[in-house]
């Protein structure tokens, strides 16, 4: 793989376990290296763990 071209298999990535412990810049750069297209947004994290909370973010288009 050269030139700038991209196989199917880093297109389709979509998780980044290598990034975990990374300073976040860093780990925005190895993410967007692989997805050019990503649009990261870094969010403030919280100590209050539970098991049974989902967080969902959704785009207005998106809302019903």
């Amino acid at each position: 793989m050269g030139g700038g071209v991209r196989s199917a298999a880093a297109a389709a990535k979509r998780s980044w376990p290598e990034v975990v412990g990374m300073a976040m810049e860093e780990a925005k750069a190895a993410i967007l290296k692989d997805k050019p297209d990503a649009d990261i947004v870094v969010l403030p994290m919280t100590r209050d763990l539970r098991p049974n909370r989902v967080r969902m973010h959704l785009r207005r288009r998106h809302r019903r």
